[in-house]
C-alpha cells in the first residue's frame, strides 16, 4: 500500500466469505501487482476443539482486532475515492485476549513463563490497536482533490 501501485487485501475466510471472493475478483482485476494476505489457522496454532473450530477462530480473529480485513485498490483513488476500504465493524477490544488464549501458541505462554506473560499478551493486543488506528486514519483520508492532480 506504500508504493500506491499495488492491490492490497487482508482477508479472513471466517469473518466474511463474500470479502474474500470480492478481493480475489478485484485483484484479478487489477491492472498491475496484487496480493491478498489471508488468515489461514493452521494445526500449529493449537487451536481449542481442534481445527473443526477454524471458522469460529478466524472469525473471532477479526472481531476481536487482531486480524482486520481490508481492501486497497489504487484504482478507486484514480476515480476520487479512498483506495482503503475496511471491511469489518470496529473491533470488540474486550475479546482480544479470549482470541488469544482459544490458541495455544499464546496460552502456552501463560504455562511458560506466567510472570511476563500477561505483559507479553497486552503488548500484543496494544500492537494491534495501533495498527488498527493506522488503518482507520488511512481509510479516512479525503481523495476527491486526486483526480484533478
Amino acid at each position: 500500500m506504500t508504493y500506491g501501485h499495488v492491490y492490497v487485501a487482508q482477508v479472513c475466510h471466517g469473518a466474511n466469505q463474500a470479502q474474500v471472493i470480492k478481493a480475489m475478483i478485484e485483484a484479478e482485476a487489477y491492472d498491475g501487482p496484487s496480493i491478498i494476505i489471508a488468515y489461514s489457522p493452521c494445526i500449529a496454532h493449537g487451536i481449542k476443539g481442534g481445527l473443526s473450530n477454524t471458522m469460529n477462530q478466524a472469525d473471532l480473529a477479526t472481531k476481536s482486532g487482531y486480524w482486520p480485513i481490508f481492501r486497497y485498490n489504487p484504482e478507486n483513488a484514480e476515480l476520487g475515492k479512498n483506495p482503503l476500504i475496511i471491511d469489518n465493524k470496529a473491533p470488540d477490544w474486550d475479546r482480544y485476549h479470549e482470541f488469544l488464549m482459544n490458541e495455544d501458541r499464546y496460552s502456552q505462554l501463560m504455562k511458560i513463563n506466567p510472570e511476563q506473560a500477561a505483559g507479553m499478551l497486552e503488548a500484543n493486543k496494544t500492537e494491534s490497536k495501533r495498527r488498527y488506528r493506522q488503518l482507520e486514519r488511512l481509510a479516512s483520508l479525503d481523495f476527491s482533490n486526486e483526480i484533478e492532480n
